[in-house]
């Protein structure tokens, strides 16, 4: 993990998920780069976004852009983190501006950064649930979504919600610099393991190789969001790394899901990967 993606506004969100970025910059020996994003006026806007939308457009005055590089500058010096102008070895904060919507720069910069560092909505159709859908879904990298009001450190205990799909399994390889750091790991299943599908056994002696040891907890798997959120709670983990959507998107939406509930409602970090 070489570089991780904010994107910035001067937000005190914005300020919690620069201040995570760092603190897993400096674990992993990663460059931090914080982008404001500023929308263009001829930017084509769906009818699902457009009250986001304008409520972006309206927050992005002409001092906006400085004021959300004078929010990272200041979160990366806290930090230890040279201001650098251009790409380098070492780990540094690159600053840089774009002009777009969300979802066409999201596909533009998400894809060449190793992890998106972003905060969960307070409430859907907002310009923070804006982000949240195209980072997820356009940038092709994984995704950290951090509480709103969180401000504990993350990343030392780790947990993962293993249901046996390919979603999952693209989430704990993604996840590996954090695993690979972390104090403790573990791996939740909840109900049975009956799908096609590596066991949480066959995913404990996986990480084995990556010199992680991970213990693993089950439950009955009778109402697997609140299992999963108890099981959480219960051996104090302070992340979560879990698949996104291995049931389709629409029908997830419409019906419910662990993703939805982990994207939307759940108040822990959850690292997660859409493909």
């Amino acid at each position: 993990m070489r570089v991780i993606l904010v994107p910035v506004a001067d937000r005190p969100e914005c300020a919690r998920a620069l201040a995570t970025a760092f603190d897993i910059g400096k674990r992993v020996g990663a460059c931090v780069s914080g982008c404001h994003m500023r929308p263009h006026r001829y930017s084509e806007v769906s009818l699902g976004t457009a009250f986001a939308d304008a409520a972006w457009r309206k927050k992005s005055t002409k001092k906006a852009p400085d004021a959300a590089k004078s929010l990272y500058q200041g979160v990366a010096e806290q930090h230890g983190y040279d201001l650098i102008k251009r790409a380098r070895v070492e780990p540094g904060a690159l600053w840089q501006e774009k002009v777009g919507s969300p979802e066409i720069l999201m596909g533009i910069v998400g894809p060449v950064s190793d992890l998106v560092v972003v905060s969960r909505p307070a409430k859907s159709g907002t310009v923070a649930d804006m982000f949240l859908s195209a980072a997820l879904l356009e940038s092709a990298s994984p995704v950290l979504i951090l509480p709103q009001a969180s401000r504990r450190r993350i990343g030392r205990r780790i947990a993962i919600g293993w249901n046996q799909s390919s979603e999952a399994a693209r989430a704990v390889r993604a996840a590996l610099p954090l695993l690979t750091t972390a104090d403790e790991v573990t791996i939740i299943t909840c109900g049975s393991e009956d799908r096609p599908g590596p066991k949480s056994t066959q995913v404990a002696t996986y990480l084995k190789h990556w010199g992680v040891k991970a213990d693993r907890v089950d439950t009955r798997g009778r109402d697997i969001e609140a299992e999963l959120m108890g099981a959480y709670r219960d051996v104090g983990a302070d992340m979560l790394v879990s698949g996104a959507y291995s049931r389709s998107r629409w029908r997830e939406k419409v019906f419910g899901g662990t993703t939805e509930y982990l994207l939307r409602e759940a108040k822990i970090p959850v690292f997660t990967l859409h493909s």
